[in-house]
């Protein structure tokens, strides 16, 4: 468990990283590099039972890589679309829907026939895939890098520590922190995302100890990934005619609605209001990620949008890998899951009343302009 929860850690670690490739090398680069660097990984792993070395073949090599081949895929977007980038990143994140809602279903039977070291195997050649799909990436805008000429008559006279300082900063763009509204945005994305995994991480796990339900949990993880689809679907046509900033008020709703079925789990009686509390999160998933890159776009512009998207993720690692945790350590405390529940659906309401405020900011930002 803990070589998987590695892996999904690094995919948001490294994210910032990932941002200063994209916008030195391309989209294109990062995106295949990263997904050569992932089929490494699982390749690799499936040569070894050391649970030590999938640490770092799986964990950190696979994480890694995920990391370098996903981001990309969001900005990529935001060079062919402007006018219809919500509905274009609809499509392709309730495109992933069609494969994440089977794969568990695949890879548990998969298992059971060839084993882990073949399964393995299977990943990495979907893994391979990746690459040749990311060579088709074809970069429009320009790479976001400063002159090269900038203040090298100067670099001469400064002295080493003001030299370094100065590479860090042409590498580390945090010009998009000067913006108001990029910081509220990200702090209150960071908060509400603290419980966010808690109820996709532990609803399996709370409806077969609550109702001895083990036949038909699986119904719940195909309601989660279908709604998901569906609403990303939606969401991402909704935001296109939303003008400007106020597409944040769909990430609001979407964190509000969230923190309020985290509580009601606990007040389920019956497993079938478990699945209609699960297809309403599916929704709330799906509208949060699909919107997550477009606001991205209108807030810091398409040339600073990487590495937006990359200090943001980056900000989100930390509380989403402490979420599921916390969660564990309540359940062991009281012996059952609802404080759990309770505790997650705090901080999405929290971050969603933060969210709510970056469109006032920013109108009162235009008016003094």
């Amino acid at each position: 468990a803990w070589v998987g929860s590695l892996a999904m850690g690094m995919i948001f670690f490294c994210s910032p990283i990932v941002s200063i490739f994209t916008d030195r090398l391309g989209c294109r680069t990062t995106a295949a590099s990263g997904a050569a660097i992932a089929f490494i990984g699982l390749l690799s792993s499936s040569f070894t039972k050391s649970l030590e070395v999938r640490y770092f073949t799986y964990g950190i090599l696979f994480g890694c890589g995920s990391s370098f081949a996903f981001q990309p895929s969001l900005v990529i977007l935001g060079h062919y679309f402007k006018r219809r980038l919500g509905l274009a990143n609809g499509i392709v994140a309730g495109g992933s829907c069609l494969i994440s809602v089977p794969l568990p279903f695949f890879l548990k039977m998969v298992g059971k026939a060839i084993g882990l070291a073949h399964t393995f195997q299977v990943l990495s050649a979907l893994m391979l895939i990746q690459i040749f799909l990311s060579l088709t990436y074809r970069p429009i805008l320009p790479p976001s890098c400063d002159s090269q000429h900038d203040g090298q008559d100067k670099l001469g006279s400064r002295s080493m520590r003001q030299q370094c300082w100065s590479q860090t900063r042409k590498y580390f763009n945090l010009r998009v922190f000067r913006r108001k509204t990029y910081r509220i945005w990200a702090f209150g994305i960071a908060t509400a995302v603290l419980g966010y995994l808690v109820p996709y991480m532990n609803l399996v796990k709370y409806v077969e100890k609550k109702f001895q339900e083990t036949k038909k949990d699986w119904i719940l993880l195909v309601c989660l990934g279908a709604m998901s689809g569906l609403g990303r679907l939606v969401s991402g046509r909704i935001g296109d005619c939303i003008p400007g900033l106020k597409k944040i008020y769909l990430q609001v709703a979407s964190f509000m609605l969230l923190g309020i079925l985290c509580m009601m789990i606990p007040q389920c009686q019956g497993f079938e209001g478990v699945i209609v509390i699960c297809l309403f999160l599916g929704l709330c998933d799906g509208f949060f990620t699909t919107i997550m890159a477009p606001i991205a776009f209108e807030l810091v512009g398409p040339m600073q949008a990487s590495q937006a998207i990359g200090y943001l993720m980056g900000l989100m690692a930390v509380p989403m890998t402490a979420g599921t945790p916390i969660a564990g350590y309540l359940n062991d405390y009281f012996g059952n899951y609802d404080v759990a529940f309770y505790f997650a659906g705090v901080p999405p309401i929290i971050g969603s009343l933060v969210l709510s405020v970056v469109p006032w900011v920013h109108q009162r930002m235009l008016k003094k302009q």
